[in-house]
């Protein structure tokens, strides 16, 4: 049997996974959280020169806290990190979060690490005054979180551009013969073109399954021009693109192991955006292991084809995420 996506297509067929969403229609911008049920091992990789981050050094290993509660993908720039008080306020709420002293008086500390891409300049309101709309928005989110979740302009992707093209929320999985899951989500803002030059096809195409983002092929007389990167975005500034992303999986996983699928995991992006990794993108990919299914022997092939099916997973949610985004009536770059 091959592998194929799950029931959904989604990082929540992952057990164990909920995604919540919302969106600021006004200030076009909106945020995604990643929660599991449970604390879970996590790890990430930063690639992009001009990131936005919070709480990403816990996840750098020699660290006292091992386990995550949530992750947080934002809009908003800096302001945007803000999204994790939202959701690290709903956690506290649950009584979740890391606990040094256990006493009723002292409230736990929720571990929430967070991303943010720039959308700062699309045209939304951002004339917010002193206290910007991302921490209800992280809050909404929570309170939002279910199996399933909108693609395209949604979450923090709502108010995102992928090139010269509208940008947005995508999510993927695959299920190996061997029944581990493997899911990820994007919030796809890059510099870079997601589409082959002159074509309606997606970088990502060779990864589709089943016409998941509709089925376009390069002609097959395609010449590669290296340096023709199709519809990127003309005159970037820094900092102000940027895709973010998560993976999820079922697998039992050690810190260093999530760490080496999150680097793996950093070629998805390459499979799908051109160019990657710029001066001016942000880009960030974590990683969560839910830690249900036991790794195969041996273990370091197990991670290797993880992180394997976690790059192409990764590729097939950016293009999901564009072509969803392009199809939404009335949307506008």
């Amino acid at each position: 049997m091959m592998a194929k996506p799950g029931a959904n297509n989604l990082i929540t067929d992952v057990p164990g996974i909920r995604v919540g969403q919302a969106e600021d229609v006004s200030v076009r911008t909106g945020a995604t959280v990643i929660l599991p049920d449970d604390p879970v091992v996590a790890a990430v990789c930063v690639a992009g020169g001009g990131p936005g981050t919070r709480e990403t050094d816990l996840l750098a290993g020699g660290t006292l806290v091992d386990a995550v509660d949530a992750i947080v993908l934002a809009g908003g720039s800096a302001f945007g990190l803000a999204a994790a008080d939202g959701v690290a306020a709903g956690l506290k709420k649950a009584g979740r979060g890391f606990s040094l002293i256990d006493l009723p008086s002292v409230p736990k500390s929720p571990i929430v690490p967070a991303a943010i891409l720039y959308d700062l300049a699309n045209g939304g309101d951002k004339d917010w005054g002193d206290v910007s709309p991302y921490a209800a928005l992280g809050r909404k989110a929570y309170d939002a979180v279910s199996g399933t979740f909108a693609l395209g302009r949604a979450g923090a992707g709502y108010g995102a551009a992928a090139g010269a093209h509208l940008g947005g929320t995508g999510s993927a999985s695959i299920v190996t013969k061997d029944k581990i899951t493997i899911g990820a989500l994007a919030a796809v803002n890059c510099y870079g073109s997601v589409y082959m030059p002159g074509t309606d096809a997606f970088w990502a195409w060779p990864y589709e399954i089943d016409g998941e983002f509709g089925g376009a092929r390069p002609p097959t007389d395609f010449a590669m021009d290296p340096e023709d990167w199709g519809a990127a975005k003309m005159n970037p500034g820094l900092g102000q693109n940027t895709t973010i992303a998560c993976i999820a999986t079922d697998a039992i996983l050690t810190p260093d192991q999530a760490k080496r699928v999150a680097q793996m995991a950093l070629s998805g992006f390459s499979r799908a955006i051109r160019p990657v990794f710029a001066p001016f993108d942000g880009d960030a990919v974590f990683v969560l292991a839910t830690g249900k299914r036991a790794l195969p022997d041996p273990a370091p092939a197990a991670v290797a084809r993880i992180g394997e099916l976690a790059a192409s997973t990764l590729a097939r949610a950016i293009a999901r995420g564009v072509y969803t985004a392009g199809k939404t009536k009335g949307a506008t770059s």
